[in-house]
């Protein structure tokens, strides 16, 4: 973990947001929970993350043991999928995603897909 990437706090929440608190990671294991991905699959979901940046959340994530990469058996397509600690996140996205339909409700943006 970079220097700079740490909260510098003994407490498990700034643990956990270490790992998964980055701009766009929750979101990359939200459609990961639907299943296995390609990573055109999450560019594409994604929109507009930029290539560069799914790279290395998905770096970051499989490092920290949030996913896995497959390589298929013939060719060079890659799949991403949770691993069982990616999973374990499911009912934490669920309620983030409970939270903002209370208190965060708002109508869509004009360039938000």
């Amino acid at each position: 973990m970079e220097a700079d990437r740490i909260y510098r706090h003994f407490c498990m929440t700034a643990r956990a947001l270490e790992v998964v608190g980055e701009r766009w990671s929750l979101l990359v294991v939200r459609d990961l929970l639907f299943g296995p991905r390609r990573f055109t699959d999450l560019a594409r979901s994604l929109n507009p993350i930029t290539p560069t940046r799914l790279t290395d959340r998905l770096r970051r994530l499989e490092a920290a043991g949030v996913i896995e990469r497959e390589s298929a058996e013939s060719g060079r397509e890659v799949w991403y999928r949770l691993t069982d600690a990616g999973h374990d996140l499911g009912p934490a996205i669920e309620e983030l995603t409970f939270w903002g339909i209370e208190h965060a409700k708002e109508p869509p943006r004009p360039d938000e897909p």
